[in-house]
């Protein structure tokens, strides 16, 4: 690709430099070589990447009095953004593989132009796959699974039959879409279990990342769905009829219970325990191993932006932080008193 193209692709301004220089991937300063893209949002690190053997730059604006004359220069307000972009566009560009002859494809499924399948994965009967998209080794799409274009399956992720990816979704490795929910019917004569019918469907939408080992469970009856440019980091489980926004955060080994709803923006850090049926408003930060009980609803109302929710039940973290020192004084106050008592009874 070349930087004329990405440059038209993403906006910025060319400052210096040959729109027809191809480029093919990106770097860091240090390591960089002439066919790669390097970024810097500080004078320090523009004087590094500047003098860097990369074949392109993106900086801020001003961030430099003069640029070398043998380095093409992009110039934008938000260069790491740029930059991230760029790599995705860099990365898509890998020249495109046909169906390994160890992988399973079903006669009924449709592959658009372009797609790859890697050795010993299996697409299922009547499953549908995009323009662009990689399925990489021993990843398994189910049966009637659909999946837009220029999306990447990781190797041994599992997409179950009922779910729907949109484009540039990223799967990562042995990530599961669409399994069962945990839901079942208790016998109160006996105490056996029954699973309650989980036939929903799991709908994931354009941008969204999936982190490895992550799973995301279909609908009971209904759809579990994951918003649009929603990225979840590795070790998650979100539960069956959930609804998650768009541009959420799903930090490592969150979990999510069943039918609850996240708004757009929100941030979950790690190790947050959410009971099924709670609602998250939009843009609430969950600070992390954060505890949200079942059924209750947690939003910014009142509260300054940018407000972090910490402890069991989930408050604000300043208050939280009140509460430990109105303890640790009770408490150091208590032993004091204790063995005040002690040396008296002597």
């Amino acid at each position: 690709m070349t930087l004329g193209e990405l440059v038209e692709a993403l906006g910025g301004t060319l400052a210096q430099g040959d729109p027809r220089l191809r480029l093919g991937g990106v770097n860091f300063s240090a390591q960089a070589a002439g066919s790669e893209l390097v970024f810097a949002e500080e004078s320090a690190s523009a004087a590094e990447a500047l003098a860097s053997r990369a074949g392109a730059v993106v900086v801020r604006s001003g961030i430099a009095a003069s640029y070398p004359p043998d380095k093409a220069v992009v110039e934008t307000k938000q260069p790491r953004l740029w930059f991230a972009r760029a790599a995705q566009l860099l990365s898509s560009c890998v020249s495109s593989k046909e169906v390994h002859p160890t992988a399973a494809v079903a006669s009924t499924a449709v592959l658009d132009e372009g797609v790859t399948v890697g050795p010993m994965a299996v697409v299922g009967e009547d499953a549908q796959i995009g323009a662009g998209t990689r399925i990489e080794a021993g990843a398994v799409v189910g049966q009637g699974v659909c999946i837009g274009e220029n999306c990447r399956i990781h190797p041994r992720a599992v997409i179950y039959p009922g779910t729907t990816l949109g484009n540039r979704v990223v799967v990562h490795s042995g990530a599961v879409l669409g399994a069962d929910g945990f839901g079942y019917v208790r016998d109160s004569a006996t105490g056996a279990y029954t699973q309650f019918p989980q036939q929903g469907t799991l709908r994931i939408e354009d941008d969204v990342e999936i982190g490895a080992n992550s799973t995301i469970d279909r609908g009971a009856l209904k759809q579990t769905k994951i918003g649009r440019g929603t990225k979840i980091d590795n070790l998650v489980h979100i539960g069956h009829n959930c609804q998650i926004g768009e541009d959420v955060i799903l930090v490592a080994l969150t979990g999510i219970s069943g039918s609850c709803t996240v708004g757009n923006g929100a941030v979950i850090a790690g190790q947050v325990g959410i009971g099924d049926h709670a609602h998250i408003g939009p843009g609430v930060i969950l600070g992390g191993q954060a505890g949200v009980l079942s059924g209750k609803t947690v939003t910014n109302d009142g509260l300054k932006p940018g407000t972090v929710l910490w402890g069991t039940p989930a408050r604000p973290l300043m208050q939280v932080l009140k509460e430990l020192a109105v303890l640790a004084r009770l408490a150091k106050g208590r032993g004091i008193r204790s063995r005040e008592r002690g040396s008296g009874d002597g």
